[in-house]
């Protein structure tokens, strides 16, 4: 079968279903040239299988997304890493693809720590013996450098990430990712196509303005497949560390995180009161659970991580 050839192909146009397409030299000066080079398939990327092979401890890999920045997501990704580290027999594992601003080292506790090449491959950093962690922040010479990458530099670490790191025995893999629907969304996808992805945490708060977006965020989900395991709606309301008052820093004007879940057919896992507090510890590079146990945001970020263990469980057994 001959390959396709455009109507106002130069004369021996190889065609667009060749592999010399847009590279040969009949399609110098040809206006389809770019279109044409750029619809060659391209082969199957070996490291999918290499990435599956290595991932092959992981029992759970959840992505951690949310529709914009300013949400928490960051703070979210490592209270839920806490909070499943708090059984001592579950080894739990945050990578950060927030390529351009990792903040996990500092929000964890770990800023200054660096990666350690082995036989094995990089080994992550440990916040304690159950809970290791892995971003970009460690390969920076200091915090103040700035990341000017282009997509496929960024995709290239993902990779790394995933093909290079000795996560061992892991029970819950976290992928703390930038905020919106990017290339490192695409290529976590892609590179975790074989590997298995568990599903998506989507982070929110509770006013429209981010709303709006979790919808996108949602829809990208189901566009790449991923399961949605639901949604968190964070700073839901206001907690006085004094007297224990609430109130609404963040309207909920169209019915917040509640509401959006319903509308879009998506669990509400939970909601996390917006406490002072759990930023300080975060500043600090501590957990806030274990600084505040008795806090309603303790309390709410435990039960979420139950929530998402079974999820995470139901989804093995339905495979």
């Amino acid at each position: 079968m001959m390959a396709d050839v455009p109507d106002d192909a130069p004369n021996h146009c190889p065609g667009t279903e060749s592999q010399n397409a847009g590279k040969s030299a009949a399609c110098a000066g040809c206006p389809n040239q770019s279109i044409c080079a750029s619809s060659v398939p391209k082969p199957p990327d070996p490291d999918i299988d290499v990435i599956k092979e290595r991932l092959e401890p992981v029992k759970h890999k959840l992505l951690i997304l949310s529709g914009k920045g300013g949400v928490g997501k960051t703070t979210v990704t490592s209270h839920l890493a806490y909070s499943f580290a708090k059984n001592e027999e579950n080894q739990i594992g945050v990578l950060d693809i927030d390529i351009c601003g990792p903040s996990i080292p500092v929000v964890m506790g770990l800023s200054g720590e660096q990666v350690h090449n082995s036989g094995s491959g990089w080994s992550p950093v440990y916040v304690q013996d159950n809970l290791a962690v892995m971003s970009a922040g460690f390969l920076l010479s200091s915090p103040k450098d700035a990341v000017i990458w282009r997509g496929p530099k960024k995709n290239g670490l993902i990779k790394q990430f995933l093909r290079d790191v000795d996560w061992e025995e892991t029970d819950y893999l976290l992928v703390d990712t930038p905020p919106g629907t990017s290339d490192e969304h695409l290529s976590i996808v892609q590179y975790l196509k074989k590997a298995g992805v568990d599903g998506a945490v989507i982070v929110t708060t509770p006013q429209e303005v981010a709303l709006a977006d979790v919808r996108k965020e949602i829809n990208f989900c189901r566009k790449v497949n991923v399961p949605i395991v639901g949604v968190i709606e964070n700073m839901s309301w206001f907690v006085c560390p004094k007297c224990t008052k609430t109130s609404h820093i963040f309207p909920p004007t169209t019915g917040g995180a509640e509401s959006l879940s319903k509308s879009m057919n998506v669990n509400l896992l939970g909601k996390i009161p917006l406490d002072p507090r759990i930023a300080k510890c975060c500043d600090e590079g501590k957990s806030f659970l274990d600084e505040l146990p008795d806090s309603p945001a303790t309390k709410a970020y435990l039960e979420i991580a139950d929530k998402i263990k079974t999820f995470c469980k139901d989804t093995k057994l339905n495979m």
